[in-house]
């Protein structure tokens, strides 16, 4: 019998690193999709690490192009057997300016990023779950979903957009055995791209954990039936609530 699959857009050296190694360890094989190889390089040895003895792979794909994430997913059904557990974690930047001075194509950018390659990943591997009757489709996502911004705007918007194809995915299709969640991370993640810009002032007690973290994913995906989750919040127990 073929290992489980477990598919990961935006597989980062962060919180993409930790959710390969957590669900490597529970015998999953995984399917690292991102922009270049480079990208997924430090969740790919941590998979391998976690589980040498299954066949993880990396895929190329633009999260901001749908027909290039729908292919890659298609290709990692055909290659390792049908996914089981999707999660997408591309993520959009911190572009700080005013809402009048967004520009259309960086709003256009951020919706093909957050909601749009979002939708081409549920729509590639849905299908399959819908017909065996159970799967997990997990967003990475931020308290950004729940409230605009004068200063940031853009990120805003799309993780709005990504909320709202949560709750839509998840009230079409949970009756027909398929969890989706959107995970909301109300905190600074303990990552290379955090401490290098908070250098002397960087404190591990302000953020967290993405080892942490990758702990909810898994018990999200675990959850029964009888009792799912689509909105989960995670916090430090530090943070200031922003939400």
């Amino acid at each position: 019998m073929s290992a489980p699959v477990c598919a990961i857009v935006g597989a980062g050296d962060g919180l993409g690193r930790a959710l390969a190694a957590r669900f490597a360890r529970e015998g999953y094989t995984l399917a690292l999709l991102s922009r270049s190889a480079a990208g997924s390089e430090a969740a790919l040895a941590a998979a391998r690490h976690a589980a040498p003895d299954l066949e993880h792979a990396y895929h190329r794909a633009d999260a901001t192009q749908p027909a290039e994430v729908q292919g890659a997913l298609e290709r990692v059904a055909a290659e390792s057997g049908e996914i089981d557990v999707l999660i997408y974690n591309a993520r959009g930047g911190y572009t700080l300016r005013e809402p009048l001075d967004m520009g259309f194509d960086e709003l256009e950018d951020i919706y093909r990023l957050e909601v749009i390659g979002a939708f081409a990943a549920a729509k590639a591997v849905m299908p399959a779950m819908l017909q065996r009757g159970r799967g997990s489709v997990i967003y990475s996502s931020a308290t950004a979903a729940f409230r605009g911004s004068a200063t940031n705007p853009l990120y805003a918007i799309g993780k709005f957009g990504l909320r709202a194809l949560a709750q839509s995915l998840a009230k079409a299709y949970a009756r027909r055995g398929v969890h989706v969640a959107h995970v909301r991370l109300d905190c600074t993640l303990d990552v290379p791209q955090v401490r290098e810009w908070l250098g002397e002032q960087f404190d591990v007690e302000q953020t967290a954990n993405c080892d942490d973290v990758a702990e909810t994913y898994w018990w999200v995906h675990r959850q029964p039936r009888s009792a799912w989750s689509n909105e989960v919040e995670l916090r430090p127990y530090s943070e200031t609530w922003t939400c």
